[in-house]
């Protein structure tokens, strides 16, 4: 058997991405969508998958609206620039109706999930903590399948995690038990995947100003989002878009793999 060549050399710069194509699971909001908005500027083909189809509807005209906005003609965007999935990220046939549809897939970019199985623990149910497992872990482990078998050498498949990992709140066990397992799995598919030349990183990330955390209780407006941020290191709650650009760095340094780069603003400092 031929020695598979080492992992492509190209530029660690975010616009090396121009041409490339982003299958974004959870792309139809916060750092999934800011992330295919951050795409689409450096001229790279996104294809959006979620539950929601309006929502969906409505990602699709907010990335072409701000293609057009950043100086390129998003009215005249190739049909196949930005691309949607109408189904559950954790279904490998979505996930193979994506990479069918796109024809060739670059890079995998994995933000669903949500804060499912919180409350104390003597009060989850076993149906919860399954509950937990399969909106996150399975969703990982279904698009890390995928990623293997279809994704090129040069390749990435990036996941997100949070930094109460590794500041535990109470009522959380099972959701961070699940975004730990996540980071031990990216260390484990990097070690598997680096034959095939495929890379494989998760972002842990701080509170993000997103409609997730606006859920919370409490953070249901601009001045509640403001004054909580202002006791953070630097003042403010990160943005999607700040978020959303760590993304595109492990997609573009082909030289990251296995790793779990914190985007927090500092609070794990804190």
């Amino acid at each position: 058997m031929s020695a598979v060549p080492p992992v492509p050399v190209r530029s660690p710069l975010t616009g090396a991405l121009s041409g490339t194509t982003a299958v974004l699971v959870g792309g139809s909001s916060g750092i999934g969508l800011a992330a295919a908005v951050l795409l689409r500027s450096v001229g790279a083909r996104v294809v959006l998958v979620g539950r929601d189809r309006d929502r969906l509807n409505a990602a699709v005209s907010r990335v072409r609206g701000a293609s057009a906005a950043d100086g390129h003609d998003g009215a005249h965007d190739p049909d196949d620039a930005v691309l949607y999935v109408v189904g559950d990220g954790g279904d490998e046939r979505v996930l193979a109706e994506a990479f069918d549809r796109a024809g060739h897939v670059d890079h995998m970019f994995v933000t669903a999930g949500g804060l499912s199985g919180a409350g104390p623990l003597a009060g989850l149910s076993a149906d919860g903590i399954r509950s937990a497992c399969d909106s996150r872990l399975q969703t990982a482990f279904t698009t890390a399948r995928t990623a293997a078998s279809r994704l090129p050498a040069g390749g990435s498949l990036t996941f997100s995690s949070g930094i109460l990992v590794v500041r535990p709140a109470p009522g959380m066990a099972a959701p961070l038990s699940v975004a730990g397992a996540v980071e031990t799995l990216t260390r484990a598919l990097a070690v598997e995947l680096a034959p095939e030349r495929v890379r494989v990183n998760t972002v842990r990330y701080g509170r993000i100003d997103t409609p997730l955390l606006r859920s919370l209780p409490g953070l249901d407006s601009d001045e509640a989002v403001a004054a909580a941020g202002s006791t953070t290191p630097l003042g403010r709650f990160g943005t999607a878009e700040e978020a959303a650009a760590s993304a595109l760095f492990l997609m573009a340094n082909h030289y990251m793999t296995g790793q779990i780069l914190t985007v927090d603003g500092g609070e794990t400092l804190a």
